[in-house]
Formats: structure tokens, C-alpha cells, sequence
């Protein structure tokens, strides 16, 4: 799959929301992750093989041999996982320290640097293109004409979103302690997943489904895998560090044998493009 060098394009993805204040700190969220871009690919979650039997339910055709672009693929997590589902897969992605991560971890699949809002692909060559958690990242009044130029006709946009299940009471507990911490609403924003208008063109109709699965992981990956999450990465190394510490004690009381049941809800939205 050959990038288009018309549309080539570099830098962080741009944000919609331009009221004082918000747009620096969510560009500055969308940055962040450059600077712990091993720590994201080591210990963030990856997603269930359902995940990609939903897609292929809804889009009427196999992955195997689709032409996929992956766009804000940062260090490969869902690339990769559609590369094993036998897709012709092209990773784009804007961040300097994602990439180089990338290109250590992925060597073997192609990877260009874009942004979903200014693709660096040519016109209509796309079965499907995919967005794990990066959409937010967007400004979708420019990302969905975006899609919609590189897929082909009948062709399919397909957005994603690791969120937390915050009907189990632990996880619930952990999420109002990093609000209190950080004074942020996340039980908010893990709700507001998906939930945003992603296509106020109004020329997308999306299909929703959420698919639960869970992982056991050492507490420590845990950690890792909380601390790698962009709230954590615009504050102080201090103050993520009280944090921290405190949330160890919190769960090791909770898994005295040393290792945690995260359960997670991918919120899973999909659109054909039109014929």
C-alpha cells in the first residue's frame, strides 16, 4: 500500500474544542504520550479477537487480505492485531516517540507519519479504516471527509475505545480516586467514550456495539499501564507519584496475591462509506 506524497503531512492531531484553556492542554494530552511511548507499548491492553469478529460481522467481509490504514497507530497495539487477522495493513501516525517505537517493535509493517485529519493516502484504495483509541484526538469536520477520500466506495470507518467496566466496584472505587487526585471527571470521560458526535458532516450512520473482556495482569503492570494514561503524564512527576504509591496499597489490599483483574468494554463504532 503506497502513501500519497500530496497529502503527507506531520504534527499532532488537531483539537475542535477552542474555548481558553482546553485546546492547550488537549494538545498538550495528545503529546504526551511520546515521552513514555515503550511503557505504553509494554503494558497498555491490547483487544479481543471478538473485537475484530464484530467488524468483520458488520462490515460482510473477512480482514484477510483487506487494505486497512491504522491511523493514530502510536506504537502498533491494534495494527499489529490486524495484521494477524491477515489485513494489508499501513500504520499513520503523527508523534516523533510513538513512531520510533513503532518502527523497533513493527519493523515489517509500513508506517508513515500523518494525521487523521490531513492523510498521507491516496484517493479511494481503502476497505477499512480504523481508529483505536484516537479518534478524540481529531477534529472530525476534517478527519471524516478525510476517510471518506481514502476509502473506497462501500468501504468502512471503524473507531474504537478501551474503556473501563465501571460497574465492577473496584474499578468504580479506582476512578473516583484518580477524579479526586486530579480533580477530573473520569468516570465522565470513560463514559463519554464513543459518545461524542463523531461525524458532524452527517454523512456517516454508525453502528454501535460494545464487547467486555478482561485481562489478569501483576499489579505492577497495572500501575504502569494507569500511569501511561495522558492525565497522568501533564501533571508533575510528584504529584503522579503520591498518587501511585497510594493506589499500590489500595490494591494490593484488594489482590493480596499480587495481581489485578482489569475488565474492560471496547465501545465500537462503524460506517460504511457510501456507494
Amino acid at each position: 500500500m503506497t502513501p500519497s506524497p500530496a497529502h503527507r503531512s506531520t504534527g499532532a492531531e488537531a483539537t475542535p474544542d477552542d474555548r481558553p484553556g482546553v485546546r492547550p492542554l488537549h494538545t498538550a494530552r495528545a503529546h504526551s504520550f511520546n515521552a513514555v511511548a515503550a511503557q505504553y507499548a509494554a503494558h497498555r491492553p491490547a483487544y479481543p479477537p471478538a473485537l475484530f469478529d464484530t467488524i468483520e460481522t458488520l462490515t460482510g467481509r473477512p480482514l484477510t487480505g483487506a487494505r486497512v490504514a491504522d491511523i493514530g497507530a502510536g506504537t502498533g497495539i491494534a495494527t499489529a492485531l490486524l495484521r494477524a487477522r491477515g489485513a494489508d495493513v499501513v500504520a499513520v501516525e503523527p508523534g516523533a516517540g510513538m513512531a520510533a517505537q513503532f518502527r523497533r517493535t513493527h519493523p515489517d509493517i509500513p508506517l508513515v507519519i500523518g494525521t487523521g485529519d490531513d492523510l498521507p493516502l491516496a484517493d479511494a484504495r481503502l476497505d477499512l479504516v480504523t481508529y483505536a483509541q484516537a479518534w478524540h484526538w481529531t477534529d472530525p469536520a476534517r478527519s471524516v471527509p478525510e476517510a471518506l477520500r481514502v476509502l473506497r466506495p462501500g468501504g468502512a470507518l471503524a473507531l474504537w475505545w478501551n474503556t473501563e467496566a465501571l460497574d465492577v466496584p473496584w474499578i468504580a472505587e479506582a476512578a473516583e480516586r484518580v477524579a479526586r487526585h486530579f480533580a477530573v471527571d473520569v468516570t465522565a470521560e470513560q463514559k463519554n467514550a464513543g459518545a461524542r458526535d463523531p461525524d458532524p458532516t452527517g454523512r456517516l450512520g454508525f453502528t454501535r456495539r460494545t464487547v467486555r473482556w478482561s485481562r489478569r495482569v501483576p499489579v505492577d503492570t497495572h500501575l504502569a499501564n494507569v500511569a501511561s494514561h495522558s492525565i497522568f503524564l501533564v501533571h508533575d512527576e510528584e504529584h503522579t507519584t503520591a498518587f501511585l504509591d497510594r493506589e499500590r496499597q489500595h490494591l494490593i489490599a484488594a489482590f493480596p496475591d499480587g495481581h489485578v483483574d482489569e475488565v474492560y468494554e471496547v465501545v465500537l463504532l462503524l460506517a460504511e462509506a457510501p456507494s
